[in-house]
Parts: C-alpha cells; structure tokens; sequence
C-alpha cells in the first residue's frame, strides 16, 4: 500500500521520533516538563529546548564539583533547586564559549538568549508545580539583545539577483553551465516566489504541486504549529510558477515518495531547507556580496516592500503569518529607511 502522508504529517513524525531520542539523553524527570509544553509549542522547538537543557546539565557534570562523578540519570528534580543564582550566572558565562566533542562552541547574542529562556522556562515549570521551592533562574538577568540593523533588498537589487538568474548562464562553462540549465527555471520560480510572498524556506519546501491555485493566484502552506493558510501572488509569481511546472517539473520523474512536491533536487526528491539556503546564498553573494542574504532576508524585503505600499501593519503581520503583531511592528514599522538617508543631507558642517 502506498504511503500518504503529506510532507508535513512526515516531518512532525520524524521530529516525534528525535525528540524521543534526545530526552533519553536528559534525565527522565524532564519527560514532565517536554509534554507539558507539547500543546503550545512546536516539535521543532521543543528538539532545540532539549539541546540546549542537555547542555545545561552536561555543565553541571563538567563544572560543578557536586555533580563530577554524575551520570545523566542521576539527576533528581530536587537537584535544580539545590542550585544558587551564582550558578545559573556562571553558567551563562560558560555558554559564551565551551568545547564539545573536542569542537570549539560559541553563542551568539541570540543563542544565549535562547539557551537561557530554555532553562528558565524548564526550571518555571516545575516551580510553578510546587515540585521545587526555589527558582534561581529569576534572580538571575537574562542577557540582553542589542537591535540590530535588519537585512533585505533594495527594490534596484531584487530586480538585479532576478536578471542575475536568468541570464548568468553566459557568465558559466562546463559543469557549472550544465547544472544552471538544469535548475535555472527552478531558481527563479523559488527566488520569485520568495520574494513575492514572503512565505518562510520551510513553508515552500513543503508545497506539493496540488497547493498552487493558477485559477486564483493562491498557494496554500501550512504555517507553524499546522495551520493551513492561502497566501496570494501576482502575475510575476505566476509567470515564473508556470514556467517551471510546465517546463522542467513536467518533464522530471520524481522518485517513490516525492511525486507530489512541488520543487525538485535534481536527485529527484524533494528539496530541503538546507538546498533552498545554498542556493539564495548561491545567487545573492553574486549580486550583493556586502549583505548575507538568506530566504529570511528575502521574507523581510517582501514585508517591508508590502508595508511601504500599503501602511497596513495588520495586513503585513496576516500574510506573514506572525502570530503577535508587535513582532511585525518591531521589524517593518520602524523609521522609514530612506526618511533616515534624508539626515545625511539635511544638516550642513560649511556653508557652501
């Protein structure tokens, strides 16, 4: 019997089977915690929840002279409110830079952030349970995140890495010139459809070629935590999407399992995250070599661009599926960036 299941039904079974296999590397007491969170988070999430507490408790063993001689399982509940606010600091220190597996480990800003969210979200819940009676994690400041300046394409440059796709052929020979022919309407169907909809790189790897509606100019995608949404495209979108299905994705023999994916490696199979990121990364270094374009960089030129024609902050947070829209205000209602470019000239140092 064949198999059914859709990208996404496979992708949240594959993800139950590794968290699975990550909490046997944490101590059983953590199960509670991780199907607890299991209604309002996301299999994703919680797999990175579990590194980062794993991480955690391999600090203790490494650092902390009480647990030198622990093994994993050895750790009780009871343990986490044996800790002082000392610790969890000097933990945070250590996540700054540590070796793991001999490989050198740093954090960002970000990923410190969120390593200390992990563990104070972990250690909340069984505070809030009673199962402990003190909770050093909130003695303790999280780390700080500094604004920084959010990436995208300039209207000019969208149009540059477009023709640079379609034409860069000429500029290629041998084995790289026989690969581009191969994916090229591919290229720019993704490239065009990232741009013209702001849909996130997980949401278009996960398009089966029954999501795109040509009678209505939609796309049906399946947002975070499952939702199904159509996002709309205009003719530019379509063009390219047409041009693709019907030429190189009619034309390719998908292997067992793949038939109904929308976008294609060239073994045939579905593409993943991780090829879709080369190749904008690929193109974009090409046309734009001083910013690090990514799929999420081209999801933020698609927003900003929708905000500065519309001034529709609701209408931006709803296409791009953003659950709070402080999350949009906080990345497309900022001081417009050509307003800002105005400063450079409006305040004169001589009179000419």
């Amino acid at each position: 019997m064949a198999d059914t299941r859709t990208y996404h039904e496979q992708t949240r079974i594959d993800q139950t089977i590794r968290l699975r296999e990550v909490l046997k590397t944490l101590p059983p007491f953590a199960k509670d915690y991780f199907r607890a969170i299991e209604p309002k988070s996301s299999a994703r999430t919680r797999i990175n929840y579990a590194y980062d507490i794993r991480v955690f408790f391999h600090f203790l063993m490494e650092n902390n002279p009480v647990y030198k001689n622990y093994t994993i399982e050895q750790f009780q509940v009871d343990d986490l409110e044996k800790l002082e606010p000392v610790d969890i600091e000097e933990y945070m220190e250590y996540l700054k830079v540590y070796t793991k597996d001999n490989e050198l480990i740093t954090n960002s800003e970000k990923g410190l952030a969120r390593k200390m969210s992990a563990l104070r979200s972990f250690y909340n819940y069984y505070y809030k349970h009673q199962v402990i009676t003190k909770n050093p994690t909130l003695l303790v400041d999280m780390p700080k995140l500094h604004e920084k300046a959010i990436i995208r394409l300039d209207t000019d440059e969208v149009s540059m890495l477009l023709d640079y796709v379609e034409n860069c052929g000429s500029q290629l020979s041998g084995q790289a010139l026989t690969y581009y022919h191969k994916t090229r309407e591919r290229d720019l169907a993704i490239l065009t459809l990232l741009l013209g909809t702001g849909i996130r790189v997980s949401e278009c790897v996960g398009l089966d070629l029954t999501d795109v509606d040509f009678k209505n100019n939609g796309i049906t995608v399946t947002r975070k935590g499952g939702n199904q949404m159509v996002v709309y495209f205009g003719d530019e979108v379509a063009d390219a999407l047409i041009n693709y299905i019907e030429g190189d994705r009619k034309a390719t023999t998908p292997l067992s399992g793949h038939e109904n994916a929308l976008f294609l490696s060239t073994q045939k199979k579905r593409m993943g995250v991780q090829a879709v990121e080369n190749m904008v990364k690929k193109y974009s270094r090409q046309v734009t070599p001083n910013k690090k374009i990514t799929p999420h960089k081209l999801r933020s030129t698609y927003g900003t661009s929708l905000y500065k024609e519309t001034g529709d902050i609701y209408l931006v947070a709803d296409v791009l599926g953003h659950k709070d829209v402080n999350t949009t205000k906080k990345h497309y209602a900022a001081i417009d960036e050509n307003r800002r470019r105005q400063a450079a000239s409006a305040v004169k140092l001589r009179e000419s």
